[in-house]
């Protein structure tokens, strides 16, 4: 994988995932997408583990599996082709690499937007794709250097914090060993029964309120309902 990235010269590497859920699709979207791949000169690693599209190009590499972070974070990186998961479009910001969305379900059409009104990312519909389509988009991210220096602007972000995130971690551990446990930091769920925990007291109070208001107000309709029947009916013994 590393000699294939070296062999991108000065164009780079595009790389591309949809996501650990997504491993198939269609084979006509599956040949739309490698056409378009197949006219840009960077090369391309796409995480994919369907069927070989027919129309594969020689600059485009398919693995059932990639190191997704470290080839974010590589020199030669160039564009990100993401779904828009949230663990992905954190890793292309911390990494500052522009992105081009195909989002397809959940929360990615919303992180994406957001990605789009920063200047990061454009957004590419899944169904209606056209080869044009994915060229135009990889061609914006890639040759308009607004796209990486909005990217590079959020990663600069991103990464100023007070504290590194690894400092963070060995205080927190550290901590929790010094406070033998740091039993005030834990929930008070753990101290509660199962029927507690999973509301099944508050859910049984609800329903038995519910059915005495249920009760007394059928109870009451009844009386009504009976004493006008009771005084019709003497009225009616009187006539």
């Amino acid at each position: 994988m590393e000699e294939f990235v070296q062999s991108s010269g000065d164009d780079g590497i595009v790389v591309f995932t949809l996501g650990s859920l997504v491993n198939n699709m269609t084979k006509d979207r599956s040949n739309t997408i490698a056409s378009a791949l197949a006219q840009i000169p960077q090369k391309v690693l796409w995480r994919y583990g369907g069927e070989k599209p027919d129309t594969l190009g020689e600059n485009t590499r398919i693995y059932k599996w990639i190191p997704q972070n470290d080839l974010l974070g590589h020199p030669k990186t160039r564009a990100f082709i993401t779904h828009g998961g949230t663990n992905g479009i954190y890793e292309a910001i911390y990494h500052g690499v522009p992105m081009v969305g195909i989002p397809l379900f959940g929360d990615q059409p919303d992180n994406l937007v957001h990605m789009k009104a920063k200047g990061a990312a454009v957004i590419i519909d899944f169904n209606s794709m056209q080869i044009q389509d994915l060229v135009d988009g990889l061609s914006a991210v890639i040759n308009d250097p607004s796209y990486k220096e909005n990217a590079m602007r959020l990663s600069r972000i991103h990464h100023d914090r007070p504290v590194k995130p690894l400092d963070e971690s060995v205080f927190w551990i550290e901590f929790v060993m010094r406070n033998k446990g740091a039993k005030h930091l834990r929930v008070e769920a753990h101290n509660l029964t199962w029927y507690q925990y999973h509301c099944l007291d508050v859910f049984a109070f609800l329903i038995t309120v519910l059915t005495v208001v249920l009760y007394v107000f059928f109870k009451m309709c009844k009386f009504f309902i009976m004493r006008c029947c009771f005084r019709s009916k003497r009225k009616s013994k009187k006539e």
